[in-house]
Protein backbone atom coordinates (compact mmCIF):
# COMPACT_ATOMS: atom_id res chain seq x y z
CA UNK A 1 0.00 0.00 0.00
CA UNK A 2 1.64 3.64 -0.99
CA UNK A 3 1.00 5.90 2.02
CA UNK A 4 1.33 9.62 1.39
CA UNK A 5 1.77 11.65 4.58
CA UNK A 6 0.56 15.72 4.14
CA UNK A 7 1.31 18.27 6.37
CA UNK A 8 -1.14 21.31 7.06
CA UNK A 9 -0.50 23.88 5.81
CA UNK A 10 0.81 27.28 7.92
CA UNK A 11 -1.59 27.62 10.97
CA UNK A 12 -2.45 30.91 12.78
CA UNK A 13 -1.13 29.13 16.01
CA UNK A 14 2.31 29.89 14.01
CA UNK A 15 1.91 33.44 14.63
CA UNK A 16 3.82 35.34 16.98
CA UNK A 17 5.27 31.44 17.73
CA UNK A 18 5.28 30.50 20.70
CA UNK A 19 2.74 33.05 21.95
CA UNK A 20 -0.40 31.91 20.27
CA UNK A 21 0.49 27.85 20.77
CA UNK A 22 -2.44 28.34 23.16
CA UNK A 23 -4.84 29.33 20.54
CA UNK A 24 -7.93 26.57 20.59
CA UNK A 25 -9.12 24.87 17.01
CA UNK A 26 -6.35 27.45 15.16
CA UNK A 27 -7.37 27.91 11.36
CA UNK A 28 -5.17 28.10 8.52
CA UNK A 29 -3.39 31.24 7.51
CA UNK A 30 -3.91 33.21 4.12
CA UNK A 31 -0.34 31.69 3.66
CA UNK A 32 -1.53 28.30 4.58
CA UNK A 33 -4.42 28.07 2.24
CA UNK A 34 -1.90 29.40 -0.19
CA UNK A 35 0.85 26.70 0.13
CA UNK A 36 -1.82 24.07 0.01
CA UNK A 37 -3.26 25.36 -3.04
CA UNK A 38 -0.06 25.14 -4.55
CA UNK A 39 0.44 21.58 -2.99
CA UNK A 40 -2.66 20.48 -4.50
CA UNK A 41 -1.10 20.69 -8.24
CA UNK A 42 1.33 17.98 -7.70
CA UNK A 43 -2.03 14.80 -6.63
CA UNK A 44 -4.56 13.52 -9.13
CA UNK A 45 -7.21 12.28 -6.29
CA UNK A 46 -9.33 9.24 -7.67
CA UNK A 47 -12.17 7.64 -5.85
CA UNK A 48 -9.98 5.04 -5.06
CA UNK A 49 -7.20 6.87 -2.40
CA UNK A 50 -8.45 6.88 1.46
CA UNK A 51 -8.06 10.17 2.92
CA UNK A 52 -8.02 10.29 6.46
CA UNK A 53 -7.76 13.42 7.97
CA UNK A 54 -6.85 14.47 11.93
CA UNK A 55 -9.67 16.25 13.98
CA UNK A 56 -8.24 19.43 13.73
CA UNK A 57 -9.27 22.74 12.29
CA UNK A 58 -6.61 23.19 10.11
CA UNK A 59 -6.13 19.23 8.74
CA UNK A 60 -9.67 19.91 7.77
CA UNK A 61 -9.23 23.15 5.93
CA UNK A 62 -6.07 21.89 4.28
CA UNK A 63 -8.20 18.06 2.94
CA UNK A 64 -10.94 20.61 2.06
CA UNK A 65 -8.53 22.53 -0.27
CA UNK A 66 -6.48 19.78 -1.26
CA UNK A 67 -9.47 17.76 -2.35
CA UNK A 68 -11.85 19.94 -3.89
CA UNK A 69 -14.31 18.83 -1.02
CA UNK A 70 -13.74 15.67 -1.83
CA UNK A 71 -15.51 12.72 0.51
CA UNK A 72 -12.70 12.09 3.49
CA UNK A 73 -12.71 9.96 7.00
CA UNK A 74 -11.69 12.51 9.61
CA UNK A 75 -10.07 9.89 12.34
CA UNK A 76 -8.55 10.76 16.02
CA UNK A 77 -5.63 8.01 15.43
CA UNK A 78 -4.28 10.88 12.98
CA UNK A 79 -4.55 13.58 15.42
CA UNK A 80 -1.67 15.69 16.95
CA UNK A 81 1.41 14.09 18.55
CA UNK A 82 4.22 14.88 20.10
CA UNK A 83 7.21 14.21 19.06
CA UNK A 84 10.01 12.88 20.91
CA UNK A 85 7.41 11.79 23.31
CA UNK A 86 7.14 13.84 26.88
CA UNK A 87 3.84 12.45 28.58
CA UNK A 88 4.15 14.81 32.07
CA UNK A 89 4.17 17.65 29.04
CA UNK A 90 0.29 18.90 28.78
CA UNK A 91 -1.24 18.79 25.30
CA UNK A 92 -1.21 22.40 23.95
CA UNK A 93 -4.11 24.35 23.06
CA UNK A 94 -3.81 24.67 19.46
CA UNK A 95 -3.16 20.55 19.41
CA UNK A 96 -6.87 20.03 21.13
CA UNK A 97 -9.02 17.68 18.53
CA UNK A 98 -12.43 18.46 17.86
CA UNK A 99 -15.07 15.73 19.85
CA UNK A 100 -17.05 13.59 18.36
CA UNK A 101 -20.12 15.76 18.61
CA UNK A 102 -18.12 19.16 17.34
CA UNK A 103 -17.64 17.30 14.25
CA UNK A 104 -20.80 16.21 13.47
CA UNK A 105 -22.19 19.74 13.95
CA UNK A 106 -19.63 21.08 11.97
CA UNK A 107 -19.28 18.46 9.21
CA UNK A 108 -22.83 16.71 8.54
CA UNK A 109 -22.67 13.51 7.19
CA UNK A 110 -18.92 13.08 7.91
CA UNK A 111 -17.38 9.85 7.89
CA UNK A 112 -15.32 8.85 11.29
CA UNK A 113 -12.93 6.19 11.46
CA UNK A 114 -12.18 5.33 15.32
CA UNK A 115 -13.15 1.40 15.59
CA UNK A 116 -15.38 2.20 18.91
CA UNK A 117 -12.00 2.91 20.71
CA UNK A 118 -11.67 5.57 23.92
CA UNK A 119 -9.58 7.99 22.30
CA UNK A 120 -11.37 11.07 22.13
CA UNK A 121 -10.94 12.83 25.59
CA UNK A 122 -6.72 13.03 24.82
CA UNK A 123 -6.35 12.16 21.43
CA UNK A 124 -3.35 10.43 20.36
CA UNK A 125 -0.67 13.32 21.50
CA UNK A 126 0.49 12.16 25.03
CA UNK A 127 -0.66 8.29 24.59
CA UNK A 128 1.25 5.75 25.86
CA UNK A 129 3.95 4.61 23.17
CA UNK A 130 2.95 0.72 22.80
CA UNK A 131 -1.01 1.70 23.04
CA UNK A 132 -0.09 4.31 20.16
CA UNK A 133 1.41 1.71 17.86
CA UNK A 134 -1.57 -0.91 18.61
CA UNK A 135 -3.78 1.91 17.38
CA UNK A 136 -2.23 3.33 14.46
CA UNK A 137 -1.45 -0.52 13.33
CA UNK A 138 -4.74 -1.19 13.39
CA UNK A 139 -5.32 1.76 11.16
CA UNK A 140 -2.74 1.00 8.91
CA UNK A 141 -4.02 -2.44 8.04
CA UNK A 142 -7.74 -1.82 7.69
CA UNK A 143 -6.88 0.60 5.13
CA UNK A 144 -4.85 -2.31 3.66
CA UNK A 145 -7.70 -4.40 3.81
CA UNK A 146 -9.47 -1.86 1.54
CA UNK A 147 -6.50 -1.96 -0.83
CA UNK A 148 -6.60 1.74 -1.66
CA UNK A 149 -3.63 5.01 -1.74
CA UNK A 150 -3.85 5.91 1.94
CA UNK A 151 -3.60 9.42 1.99
CA UNK A 152 -3.10 10.59 5.91
CA UNK A 153 -3.36 14.23 6.31
CA UNK A 154 -1.77 15.09 9.38
CA UNK A 155 0.53 17.03 12.01
CA UNK A 156 4.17 16.90 12.20
CA UNK A 157 4.75 15.07 15.56
CA UNK A 158 2.34 12.48 14.48
CA UNK A 159 3.92 12.10 10.96
CA UNK A 160 7.17 11.48 12.14
CA UNK A 161 5.65 8.87 14.73
CA UNK A 162 3.95 6.79 11.92
CA UNK A 163 7.73 7.28 10.02
CA UNK A 164 9.73 5.53 12.63
CA UNK A 165 6.65 2.64 13.09
CA UNK A 166 6.84 2.27 9.74
CA UNK A 167 10.61 1.43 9.89
CA UNK A 168 12.70 4.85 9.74
CA UNK A 169 15.84 5.09 11.66
CA UNK A 170 16.68 7.95 13.59
CA UNK A 171 14.36 10.65 13.53
CA UNK A 172 14.91 13.81 14.62
CA UNK A 173 12.76 17.09 14.80
CA UNK A 174 15.15 18.20 12.16
CA UNK A 175 12.88 15.77 9.83
CA UNK A 176 9.61 17.19 10.49
CA UNK A 177 7.79 17.78 6.66
CA UNK A 178 7.03 21.26 7.31
CA UNK A 179 4.30 23.76 6.22
CA UNK A 180 1.83 21.80 3.80
CA UNK A 181 5.33 18.90 3.39
CA UNK A 182 4.77 15.73 1.65
CA UNK A 183 5.90 12.21 2.80
CA UNK A 184 5.80 9.04 -0.07
CA UNK A 185 6.29 5.91 1.85
CA UNK A 186 4.80 2.08 1.04
CA UNK A 187 3.68 -0.34 3.87
CA UNK A 188 2.41 -4.11 3.45
CA UNK A 189 0.29 -5.60 6.28
CA UNK A 190 2.73 -8.61 6.43
CA UNK A 191 5.62 -6.48 7.02
CA UNK A 192 6.54 -6.05 10.65
CA UNK A 193 7.58 -2.73 11.46
CA UNK A 194 8.95 -3.69 14.76
CA UNK A 195 11.26 -6.33 13.15
CA UNK A 196 12.54 -3.74 10.54
CA UNK A 197 12.98 -0.87 13.22
CA UNK A 198 15.73 -3.25 14.67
Amino acid sequence: MEIIFIRHGHGEHLEDYPDRLHTLHPSLTELGKLQVSQLREQFEWTSDDMIVVSPTKRTIETAHILTNHTNFIISPLVGPRMFPLHPEFPTLMCDQIYSRDELAGLHHGIEILDFGLDCWREGINTMDQKLFETYALLLLSSCQERQKRLIIISHDGTITNYRMLLGEHGLTRGDFLGEAGVHKTKWFLDRDPKRDSV
